[in-house]
């Protein structure tokens, strides 16, 4: 049996999307971050699923054989928190450090609010995660 991912680009548009999202706290941080994403990768952002906008895109393979296609970044404005999904960089930690107020799990930063933190050094981070790793980028 084939795998198929569950996360895959929708029809929907960001927009619409983004302007349906509550607290307005999260839709204004959640309009501001997209901005953010586009102006650091030059693409037009896609919906990834009901809830993840995504940035460019990248074709995976595992050792199992397992293969697939992910966005290379984005984020979910989810009631709790702002979810920001970036690939793992060399300067993470450091960025991080100086970030503000975040949690973060594996692969995830959470932030309540964008006014928690820097936002000159989220858009670093943004920006080292987008050029800083090789992902046979497909669009």
């Amino acid at each position: 049996m084939a795998y198929e991912a569950k996360t895959k680009v929708t029809e929907v548009t960001v927009a619409d999307f983004l302007a349906q999202v509550e607290p307005p706290v999260r839709r204004e941080d959640g309009q501001a971050l997209c901005e953010i994403m586009r102006e650091v990768s030059g693409l037009e952002p896609k919906m990834w699923g009901p809830s993840i906008v995504g940035f460019g895109s990248y074709k995976y393979r595992y050792e199992s054989g397992t293969e697939g296609v992910s966005l290379k970044m984005g984020f979910s404005p989810r009631k709790p928190n702002l979810v920001l999904y970036l690939p793992r960089t060399d300067d993470r930690q450091a960025l991080l450090d100086r970030l503000g107020k975040y949690d973060h799990g594996k692969s995830c930063i959470y932030i309540k609010k964008l006014a928690d933190v820097d936002v000159g050094v989220l858009k670093e981070r943004v920006t080292n995660a987008w050029g800083g790793r090789s992902f046979g980028q497909i669009d």
